[in-house]
This record gives structure tokens, sequence and C-alpha cells, in this order.
């Protein structure tokens, strides 16, 4: 269980690290996970919702049974192959969840273990978010803010193109986001769906020489947007630890390899994204534009590389932020709320011995 004390007292400043972060010793230790077989189809029974990206449970898999198991033994197994088939497909929907907001910390937490997170990652606290009683930082995802302005979908600060609030949660972190689990359970009768794509396709997108060169460079990603709202709002933002002793301050600011292996699979994803990624350091301000605005495009109008779910009541999304993007469909006026846990994972980093998923996928047809 995670507690955490805050103070909101003190500023920091993160440099940059303009050069592309190689894998460390733990990062080179870690095999990419190989499921056991005891998340068997007889059992779970799941489908592909796309070739590319996004698996769908049915409800007869409960996550309150998995987190009230005795055994423990098999319940880290289960874990462990729920972390990969998650970060293989992307995405997992799991419909119907009873769930109180708490249980999603402790999932994001077995998750993030399953996947070999450093010890020092836990639930990630944003930076405009309160704490609530008992000190777990699960936020809520709504349409309207709270007294101080405080809200994680920012309606007045959004594009009006609904392919602007493409993201990846927190990547404006050194430590960034693994998993983000998402329980929606009040709704509008229509409207409201989330999209999600796949790093690993926009990576198969690219020729091989694209996929080389952006190998070598890093981008910054920056949340100016959450300094912008607590000067309007008056409410201070959070400085202290948010889920690791290295998310600290007030910069929202870091960079990230532009191409990042994902330890849990060993592929190799695009990790850029329009809401944070604001340019390549490597590059000159005209050259990174360019370059950027390429990689946006690829990642909006391929989609291909998309699924697009509808939410159902208390239906429970559990997402890979390190190999998938998203985004939130505007088109509603009614209140939609759910509950949302974050939790932090590794440094990013590029390994050349990465596979692209195509690679992986032809690999698994011959073996």
């Amino acid at each position: 269980m995670q507690t955490i004390t805050t103070t909101n007292t003190t500023t920091y400043s993160l440099p940059l690290t303009g050069a592309v972060t190689p894998p460390s010793l733990a990062a080179l230790a870690q095999q990419p996970l190989q499921p056991s077989g005891i998340l068997d189809q007889a059992t779970y029974p799941r489908q592909r919702l796309t070739p590319a990206i996004g698996i769908q449970f049915e409800s007869g898999l409960q996550f309150k049974e998995l987190l009230d198991m005795e055994d423990k033994v098999k319940q880290a197994a289960l874990f462990k192959d729920l972390a990969h088939e998650i970060s293989l497909h992307g995405v997992g929907f799991f419909p119907a969840q009873d769930l109180e907001a708490d249980d999603l910390a402790r999932i994001a937490l077995l998750l993030g273990e399953a996947a070999g997170k450093p010890t020092d990652s836990v639930l990630h606290i944003h930076p405009t978010q309160e704490l609530g009683e008992n000190g777990l930082p699960v936020g809520q995802i709504t349409n309207v803010a709270d007294k101080d302005g405080r809200q994680i979908s920012f309606a007045d600060e959004r594009s009006t193109f609904a392919s602007a609030g493409w993201h990846t949660d927190i990547s404006f972190e050194p430590r960034p986001a693994n998993y983000s689990l998402l329980r929606m359970h009040t709704l509008p009768s229509t409207g409201g769906d989330t999209l999600f794509s796949s790093a690993y396709a926009h990576y198969d997108a690219l020729s091989p020489a694209m996929q080389s060169f952006l190998s070598t460079l890093t981008a910054t990603h920056h949340a100016e947007m959450f300094r912008e709202q607590s000067r309007r709002h008056g409410f201070k933002l959070r400085t202290d630890p948010r889920g690791s002793p290295h998310n600290v301050g007030d910069v929202f600011r870091t960079s990230h390899p532009v191409i990042r292996t994902n330890p849990t699979t060993g592929l190799q994803g695009l990790f850029v994204n329009q809401c944070f990624t604001s340019r390549i350091d490597q590059l000159n301000w005209d050259e990174s534009d360019a370059l950027l605005k390429y990689l946006f495009t690829l990642q909006a109008q391929t989609h291909d590389a998309q699924v697009r779910y509808r939410w159902g009541i208390n239906d429970l999304a559990i997402w890979d932020n390190r190999s998938t993007n998203h985004s939130a469909t505007f088109d509603y006026s009614a209140l939609r709320k759910g509950d949302r846990a974050v939790c932090c994972g590794e440094q990013p980093y590029y390994d050349h011995n990465g596979l692209s998923r195509k690679a992986y996928m032809d690999q698994q047809v011959r073996d």
C-alpha cells in the first residue's frame, strides 16, 4: 500500500539529457515476460478487437476475484500473464467490473510489479491532483472541474480538432507511466468513446531508414499547461515526488528517446505525442517542427493502428503507456465520470536488440 506525505513547498529543476538513454543494467538483466499459460483462452475468453491493437475479455474475468485470491503464487502468475497480454496488445478491456476506486490502486501496482517496475516507482500523483482521505492517488476523470479548477480533461484549453488530444500519460515525467487504469461509472447515453493507437504499429509503418534515424534522437516532453492552469485558478501544483523520487519539481519537462523499447515485450515503439512532445532535441527548430508534424500525422491518421472503445457502465480499460497513445472524444454534454490510477515505470530507453511487432508476430507464426 502506498502512503505519501506532501508539502508543495519546494521547487526543483531537471536537466535535459539530449542523448538517447541506453538500457540500464537492470533493464538488460530483465528479459521480456514469457506467458506461463495460466491465462488460458478456455478459462478467460477474450478476443482481439483489431489486428494492431486492443483485446477484450469477457465479463467472467473479475478483478475483484483476482485481488481476493488466497493463493498468492497463482495470483502473481495471473498478473504476469495479464501484464504481458495488455502490453502486447496495447490495451485490454474488461467489462462490468465490480470494483472500488482503491481496488484500481492495487491492480495498478500488481501489474507494475509483474512487469518489473523499479521498486521506487509507485502510483503516480498528478501535478493537479489532491489525495483522497486514505492517501492513495486514485483520481477522477470528469468533464466537470472542481471548485479549484482542477480537472484532468482541460476543456477550455484543448484544440477544436479532436486529433490534437492524442497523448500517452505523464510523458513529461522522467519516470512516466507504464500502466493506466480507467473505470467509467457515469456515462452519457451516447458519446464519450476513447480511442487508442499502437506505438508498435506506428514504428512498423516507418521505413527502415527512418526507424534507424529516429533511434538516435530524443524529444522534449513538457506540460506547461498545468502551470498555466494553476496560475489561472490560483491553486498550487504538486512539486514533491509524484510516484517516483525522479518525478519532482515544478518544471514538468524532460527528454525521452523517440524510439522506445518496451521491456515487458521487448518491442520497439514510437514514443512521441501531440499533447506533451514539443521538439526533437538534436535538430534545429524547423527540422524538428517538420519531423514532428509528420509523426503526429502518422499517429492521428493511421486508423488501421487504432481501436475505438464505446464504454459500458463500470467497464475497465488498462493500457500500456509505453506502447500506446489515447484520445478521448468530447462529443457529449452530460456528466461523464470515472476513476483513474496510474503506475510509474522505468526511465525510457532504446535497446537496439528490440524487435518490431511485425517481426515478433512473424516469429510467433514460425514457432
